[in-house]
């Protein structure tokens, strides 16, 4: 982390992530200081460099306090017209980039291969990778090296491969609109809105979030969101198009498998995506066609679990396992959590529930029983559910609809918020299995539909 002005120290996800953190940073000292005008004015410049960057690098922040919300600032409109070093003025306004690199060369940064000068590039990018990455905004606004450095996704890479990670939690209540919320931070996190059609808007959804990228499904197209860019832009389009699939991710790669296709036939295949080379790659077929399933990496296997599959849409208790290794499908009996037939003894059709509400945390999995209120654990030797607690008490949900049920690190995480006619808020709530019986702890509330559309969550 980046503190005071001359030093760079490694500390893993430290305070510094919280909202209100300025940086003035120098890799050395100069010999000949400027005058105290001339330096007021270049650390003026550097803030605001600072902030934009910031902005477009992780999107717009605020800090979470129960349901109110901060205003985002408009950074554009304070941009300085005079150049302190020339006395030149320049239009204010413009392409954020272009006041970035404006504000750099006017506050005389210092550009550099070696990144902190003093110990060189390696143990910079040592550090920077066990820092926070709610600060890496920050960081990519100090010059051109480190903003290069952070773009390029080098430090993400190599945070995965030292096995550094952090969980951030995406969603979305409203068609075209994404929220990310960091839990150790506890600060919300704006996305640009998305730019689609109305075809886009009514369309079935799927959201699948792998390496640095976020990718939203229709059956027709993908669209990919990338924390390196803070952007929006078309996806790789799979080899089969499909929707209703199950999905999961395990660092740089994500596996689909399932659905239902452009003809509406319900698939077996499966298919592969590389967030490195954003390409997909066709898997072995599945043994049974399957729609409206569930997926989850666990002990390093992929594993689709339940749907919807043969000529009379029958439901499947069944799971398979995928072995990334050998490359082959293994059918499991029974994996499935039983599906709640409906509320108050209304037996409802298959297709008119959610996927089952599955997730696995430290190659543990479990399930959200929606319409029992319950939390269920599967025993792998004995292949049976067993039930361990209860749901938050307001995580309410239609069918199974609208409610986030998700792994985040080493915590479960529930989205949702009550049915009521009036509801305006939404709740995330979490809990460690490892310490014990269901205590959900309550991360936040927003203000918004209590509806979640689709949720995933990133770790990198």
């Amino acid at each position: 982390m980046l503190e005071g002005r001359s030093c760079l120290v490694s500390r893993r996800f430290s305070r510094s992530c919280q909202v209100g953190i300025n940086w003035d940073y120098m890799s050395c000292k100069r010999s000949l200081e400027p005058d105290n005008n001339e330096e007021h004015q270049r650390r003026k410049l550097s803030k605001l460099s600072e902030q934009q960057l910031d902005e477009r690098t992780d999107g717009s922040c605020e800090q979470a306090n129960g349901s109110e919300e901060h205003e985002e600032a408009n950074l554009t409109d304070d941009v300085f017209d005079v150049d302190v070093s020339s006395g030149k003025h320049k239009k204010k306004g413009g392409d954020p980039t272009d006041q970035f690199e404006y504000c750099q060369e006017a506050a005389g940064s210092v550009d550099s291969d070696s990144l902190v000068h003093a110990i060189g590039r390696d143990n910079s990018i040592s550090c920077l990778i066990r820092c926070s990455r709610s600060d890496y905004g920050s960081i990519a606004s100090l010059n051109r090296s480190f903003r290069s450095l952070i773009r390029s996704g080098e430090l993400y890479r190599l945070r995965r491969q030292n096995g550094v990670k952090e969980h951030w939690i995406y969603f979305s209540c409203d068609s075209l609109e994404w929220v990310a919320f960091d839990p150790v931070c506890r600060r919300w996190m704006h996305l640009p809105r998305m730019i689609s059609n109305e075809c886009f808007i009514v369309s079935d959804k799927e959201s699948l979030a792998v390496g640095t990228e976020l990718l939203v499904f229709t059956r027709y197209t993908i669209f990919r969101y990338s924390i390196l860019t803070n952007s929006w832009s078309p996806g790789t389009t799979m080899k089969t198009p499909r929707c209703l699939f199950g999905s999961a991710s395990l660092g740089e790669i994500g596996i689909v498998a399932g659905g239902s296709d452009e003809q509406l036939n319900i698939l077996r295949s499966a298919e592969l995506y590389n967030s490195d080379t954003q390409e997909w790659e066709e898997l072995p077929s599945m043994h049974k066609p399957r729609k409206m399933c569930s997926a989850v990496f666990m002990d390093g296997k992929f594993y689709v679990i339940g749907g919807i599959g043969g000529s009379d849409s029958k439901v499947l208790t069944c799971g398979e396992e995928y072995d990334l290794k050998t490359r082959k499908w293994t059918e499991i009996p029974d994996m499935a959590p039983i599906r709640a037939g409906g509320s108050q003894g209304v037996q409802m059709p298959p297709s008119a529930q959610a996927p089952p509400l599955i997730a696995s945390v430290n190659n543990e999995l479990y399930a959200a029983d929606h319409n029992n209120m319950e939390v269920l654990k599967f025993d792998k030797v004995g292949r049976v559910w067993l039930l361990v607690g209860r749901l938050p008490e307001r995580a309410a949900s239609m069918h199974g609809w609208g409610l986030a049920f998700r792994a985040c690190g080493d915590s479960l995480v529930v989205i949702g918020g009550p049915r009521a006619a009036n509801a305006s808020f939404i709740e995330l709530n979490s809990w460690v299995p490892s310490q014990g019986s269901p205590e959900w702890n309550l991360l936040d509330t927003r203000r918004s539909s209590s509806f979640v559309h689709n949720c995933a969550i990133m770790g990198c």
